[in-house]
C-alpha cells in the first residue's frame, strides 16, 4: 500500500512538472514603448497612391501611440510595409491583439506574417517569403502561402467560389503556387465587428501551424515548407514574425510569445 501511495505521488509530481513544461510564460514583443526591437521597411505604393508611398518613412508607417492609459502601435496602411522582429522562432505559441482604425486608403488589409526569411521585397516587392495568417477584414484566419511556401490541409472545394475552405475530417490537399493555388479559406468567420479588439493565436510545432480567431480554431496547416524548382519540398518549421501594412489603419495592442513542445488537443480538434 505505501509503495503505490509514494508511486502515485511520484507520478503526480512528474505530471505537475510536464504541466509547467507546456505552459510557460508569454514574453513580450512589443514592449509598450517602442519598436527598437523590430526592423522596419517601407515598400511598394498602394494602387493610386504614389504621392503617399513617396512621402512615407518607417517611422510614420510604424509608430507607438496612446489609446486611453496603454500605448498601442498603431500602423498606418498608407504605403505596403513591414515590422519584422529581429529574431526568428520555431516552436511557439504566438499571441496577437489587434483592431481596425478610421482611416482606409484601398482595404482593411494586413497580416500575420510567419515563417519568414530572406530579404525584405522579394514577396510582392515588400515582404520577405513567409507563410501569412490572414488579418484582412472578412478574412480573419485564412492561409495565404507567399512565393514559393508549401503546406497540406484538410480542405474541400467550395464550388460556388473556386475556393478552397479548411474542413476537419477531409483529406489534406497540397497546397502552394503549384498546387491548388495560394489561398486556403478559414472554416468560419468569427472576426469581431469593426473597432473591436480581435484576439488571433498562431501556433507552430514541427511543420504544423494552427490559426486560432478569438478563441476558435480556424485553421490547421501541415508539412509547411518551401518548394524547389524541381518539385521537392524542404521543410519550413520557423522563421520572423512580420505585420504588414497593407491599406487600412491598424492599432496592435500586444504581441507575445511563448515556446511550446506540444499543441494541445482541443485546439487540433475544434470543428
Amino acid at each position: 500500500m505505501k509503495k503505490t501511495v509514494i508511486w502515485t505521488a511520484f507520478a503526480a509530481i512528474l505530471l505537475l512538472f510536464a504541466a509547467c513544461e507546456t505552459e510557460k510564460p508569454f514574453e513580450p514583443l512589443f514592449n509598450g514603448e517602442n519598436l527598437d526591437n523590430w526592423e522596419l521597411f517601407v515598400g511598394s505604393p498602394l494602387r493610386g497612391f504614389d504621392s503617399l508611398a513617396l512621402a512615407a518613412t518607417p517611422e510614420k508607417l510604424f509608430s507607438v501611440t496612446g489609446d486611453g492609459d496603454e500605448k498601442v502601435i498603431r500602423i498606418s496602411g498608407e504605403v505596403n510595409g513591414s515590422m519584422a522582429t529581429c529574431a526568428s522562432y520555431a516552436d511557439y505559441h504566438l499571441k496577437l491583439i489587434f483592431r481596425w482604425g478610421d482611416s482606409v486608403y484601398t482595404s482593411r488589409n494586413s497580416g500575420l506574417l510567419y515563417h519568414s526569411f530572406g530579404d525584405f521585397g522579394a514577396a510582392f516587392g515588400t515582404w520577405m517569403t513567409n507563410i501569412e495568417c490572414q488579418l484582412m477584414h472578412g478574412n480573419l484566419g485564412d492561409t495565404y502561402l507567399m512565393n514559393n511556401t508549401v503546406c497540406e490541409t484538410a480542405a474541400l472545394k467550395d464550388d460556388s467560389t473556386g475556393s478552397f475552405v479548411f474542413t476537419p475530417g477531409a483529406d489534406p490537399l497540397p497546397f502552394g503556387a503549384k498546387a491548388n493555388g495560394n489561398s486556403v479559406k478559414k472554416s468560419a468567420d468569427h472576426e469581431k465587428p469593426l473597432g473591436e479588439w480581435n484576439t488571433v493565436e498562431l501556433y507552430s510545432l514541427g511543420q504544423t501551424t494552427v490559426h486560432v480567431v478569438n478563441g476558435v480554431t480556424v485553421m490547421v496547416n501541415t508539412l509547411t515548407g518551401t518548394a524547389g524548382e524541381d518539385g521537392s519540398v524542404t521543410p519550413l518549421t520557423g522563421g520572423k514574425i512580420q505585420i504588414q501594412s497593407e491599406g487600412g489603419e491598424l492599432f496592435v495592442k500586444s504581441v507575445e510569445i511563448r515556446p511550446i513542445t506540444n499543441i494541445p488537443a482541443g485546439i487540433l480538434s475544434q470543428k
